[in-house]
């Protein structure tokens, strides 16, 4: 894998399936997979002899060891489990590991409907297409801003706010073509 990535590429920690109480690991570095487990139990003679675990695996290894895939599709579902397959192949999703601030930048870039359709991708991508950091500055470079959009911006949200102007003004052009063809 390329030396620029962090060493870490994915952590994630969770508790076992009911009625489990176990805590879980996954720790997928450039080169391993770590995969760790606190068995945890209120019986007082179980609590001596449960004792940490933890199991390393290159890559390669990983890909051919069913048994700690079932376990990681176990703790931590399917999905999860297709992501650490694609960091363990070298498939990485580049994009998924920008910050939100300079995917909000790129964002901006786009064209309305191109906004609409990256909406649509993912969650994370649905949530920054959405967010108000993404519509005030669009709002305020199509428009002067006046005091009483700002308030119903703030009680809607700015994306409404974009699109309630822009069906408005969709209105008068409507209305003042439906007046010239009349006259």
């Amino acid at each position: 894998m390329a030396s620029w990535l962090p060493e870490t590429l994915f952590e994630i920690l969770g508790q076992g399936p009911a009625p489990s109480k176990d805590y879980y690991q996954l720790l997928i570095t450039r080169s391993q997979v770590i995969f760790r487990w606190w068995k945890i139990s209120l019986r007082s003679g179980y609590q001596s002899s449960a004792k940490p675990g933890e199991v390393k695996e290159s890559h390669e290894d990983f890909l051919e060891n069913s048994h700690l895939q079932i376990q990681i599709a176990l703790v931590f579902g399917a999905r999860i489990l297709d992501y650490v397959f694609n960091l363990c192949e070298g498939r990485i999703d580049f994009l998924e590991r920008l910050s939100d601030n300079l995917l909000m930048i790129i964002i901006s870039y786009l064209d309305i409907d191109d906004i609409a359709c990256l909406s649509f991708t993912s969650h994370r991508f649905s949530k920054l297409c959405m967010s108000d950091r993404l519509w005030e500055p669009i709002v305020e470079a199509a428009d002067e801003i006046t005091p009483a959009m700002k308030a119903l911006a703030h009680d809607q949200s700015w994306r409404q706010t974009f699109f309630t102007k822009k069906l408005q003004l969709r209105k008068k052009k409507r209305n003042s073509e439906n007046r010239a063809g009349n006259q």
